[in-house]
C-alpha cells in the first residue's frame, strides 16, 4: 500500500465517528445489543467484500496457512470484543458517553500497541514513556473539555404557587 498515513487518518475518522454513531443507534433502537448485532452484520459484509477486493487488487491467491487463519481470527475476535466492550461502555454511561469513552479508547489503544511492541524491542527510548504520559494527559484533557450535548426534549415547566 502506498498511502499508509492516509489510511491511518481515515481509520481515525471512521473510528472517531463510530462512537457517536453507536450512541445514535443505541438511542434509536432502545437497546445496546441491537446495534451490536447490526455492527456484526456490517463487520461480516465489509470484511468479506473488502478482503476479496483487497486480495484481488493485490494479486493474492486463495491459499491460506493455519497460522495466518489463527492470527486473523484472533485479530477479528479482538476487534469484535472491542466493539462489544465499547457498546457496553456507551450503554452503562448514558448518551453523553462518546465524548468520554472515545478518547480513552484511542489513547488506550495506542498505548497498548506501544507496550506490546516493547516485548520485541532491544532498547527503549525514554521518549516513549514521555509519549505515554502525554497520551494520558491528553485523554483527560480531551474527555474533560469536549462539549457535551444538552439532552433534547420538552423544556420543563416550572410551576410556582402563589401564597396568599
Amino acid at each position: 500500500m502506498r498511502y499508509p498515513i492516509l489510511f491511518a487518518l481515515l481509520t481515525g475518522l471512521f473510528w472517531g465517528l463510530y462512537g457517536p454513531a453507536l450512541a445514535q443507534a443505541r438511542s434509536a433502537l432502545a437497546s445496546p445489543f441491537k446495534p451490536y448485532f447490526a455492527i456484526g452484520i456490517a463487520y461480516l459484509v465489509w470484511a468479506i467484500v473488502g478482503g476479496l477486493v483487497g486480495m484481488r487488487l493485490n494479486g493474492d491467491s486463495f491459499a491460506f496457512t493455519g497460522s495466518g487463519i489463527s492470527w486473523g481470527f484472533a485479530a477479528g475476535s479482538l476487534g469484535a470484543w472491542g466493539a462489544l466492550t465499547l457498546t457496553l461502555a456507551m450503554f452503562t454511561g448514558g448518551t453523553a458517553m462518546p465524548h468520554l469513552v472515545m478518547p480513552i479508547v484511542f489513547g488506550g489503544a495506542v498505548t497498548v500497541s506501544a507496550l506490546v511492541a516493547l516485548s520485541r524491542a532491544d532498547s527503549v527510548s525514554p521518549w516513549l514513556w514521555a509519549g505515554i504520559a502525554v497520551v494520558g494527559i491528553g485523554i483527560v484533557m480531551v474527555a474533560y473539555n469536549t462539549p457535551h450535548d444538552v439532552p433534547r426534549g420538552p423544556t420543563p415547566t416550572v410551576v410556582t404557587q402563589a401564597r396568599g
